[in-house]
């Protein structure tokens, strides 16, 4: 198991990003901010398949207006992503969003930089540093080429040390590229130099299916090597195939705390059921439990009932039937037809008990099995600060 690198943390909202091992997931929304009812909709949605944090697209006046009615309805913290117009960040501060997202670069001078630090200072708010090799400075892609790793990380720290000049440390950074070797590269460089919390991303990574992978490679390669406070996986796709394909990358590295994993055989000759069919229901109906069960659907008797033993409850499969294992010990064979919902029940029942030990902790409340159904720390903070001070 690595070892998680500790950052600074900052508050966005209720969440906590940095100074402990979580790492919350975001999303950005890819509605018209103006449209208050449907970016509401959309973030409902994105709350649902357990996005943490979103983002909203702040264009013109109209989208900063907007931001005022979106944030005292939404169910998640709000950060506004800005660009080039700095009293659109000072709109959306007083709007009362929770993060702000600009390049202190590209928003004019030293005194309008400022007046944003201000605001953000006044009322609390973080400000996230976003990187993109999409618009890296002129002056470094003449230096360098193109946008290389060294280039992106020479970006962030002359951002960074606008807002240090300014005595502001509450600051989230990305460095983002298409291209993954390059942003793993940089996300290794820049974890060396400054304590704050990383926000980690492929950028532009493509639709969901390809997209999906360049995400798992590249922030799977940066997560795994301990760097990386939160993650957003940016897919030409609806926003909650991005909150799906986060949740997997931290569960693939045992970092999500509270999802279940369904492990499952990819299936030859041998197999006598229908397995495919059967893991894919087993996962859409185990989506939404909150404790990380170990689920294995295997389809033979060569690798099915070991991986099934090792599990917390799997099914090893025969011809037309199958065994259910449960903490090791076989529980019953049951007919093909019956597989999934004997399964199901034991697993519900599992969740059940284990909802009911956690109740327990804090009060006596009864779990009842139809809710199981419904939706088919802060740590301690010792404001590291960079060179030694205190932010």
């Amino acid at each position: 198991m690595y070892t998680r690198e500790m950052t600074r943390s900052i508050q966005v909202g209720g969440v906590q990003i940095g100074g402990s091992k979580h790492v919350v997931i975001q999303s950005m929304t890819n509605t018209d901010t103006r449209d208050v009812e449907a970016t509401l909709k959309q973030i409902e949605a994105l709350k649902d398949a357990g996005c943490q944090i979103v983002r909203l697209a702040v264009v013109n006046e109209d989208a900063a207006h907007a931001l005022k009615s979106i944030k005292a309805r939404s169910p998640l913290p709000i950060v506004a992503d800005i660009h080039f117009d700095y009293r659109l960040a000072l709109k959306a501060l007083e709007a009362g969003v929770d993060k702000i997202r600009i390049n202190p670069g590209n928003i004019g001078s030293k005194e309008k930089v400022k007046a944003v630090v201000e605001a953000c200072r006044e009322r609390g708010v973080p400000i996230r540093i976003g990187v993109n090799s999409g618009s890296v400075e002129r002056r470094l892609l003449e230096k360098y080429g193109y946008p290389t790793a060294d280039a992106l990380v020479e970006s962030a720290m002359g951002h960074i040390e606008i807002l240090e000049d300014l005595g502001f440390y509450d600051i989230a950074v990305s460095l983002k590229s298409t291209d993954v070797p390059t942003m793993i590269e940089a996300y290794t460089k820049m974890a060396g130099l400054r304590p704050y919390p990383l926000h980690v991303g492929v950028t532009e990574a493509g639709t969901a299916f390809s997209g999906g992978i360049k995400s798992a490679v590249g922030i799977g390669s940066v997560l795994s090597r301990g760097i990386g406070d939160t993650i957003r996986v940016s897919l030409a796709a609806d926003p909650v195939e991005e909150i799906k394909v986060a949740k997997n990358i931290l569960k693939s590295l045992g970092i999500a705390a509270s999802d279940p994993i369904v492990v499952a055989c990819p299936s030859c000759g041998r197999v006598a059921i229908d397995l495919i069919g059967l893991a894919n229901r087993v996962e859409e109906a185990t989506s939404h439990l909150k404790h990380p069960w170990k689920i294995a659907v295997m389809g033979c008797a060569v690798n099915g009932p070991g991986e099934a033993r090792e599990a917390d409850i799997g099914i090893a499969g025969g011809h037309g039937e199958g065994l259910i294992f449960k903490h090791g010990k076989i529980l019953k064979k049951v007919p093909e037809n019956q597989l999934f919902d004997a399964l199901m029940e034991e697993i519900y029942a599992m969740e059940k008990e284990r909802l009911e030990q956690k109740a327990q902790e804090k009060e006596p409340v009864h779990v009842s099995q139809a809710s199981l159904f419904d939706g088919h720390d802060r740590a301690t903070n010792d404001r590291i600060a960079p060179h030694g001070k205190q932010g």
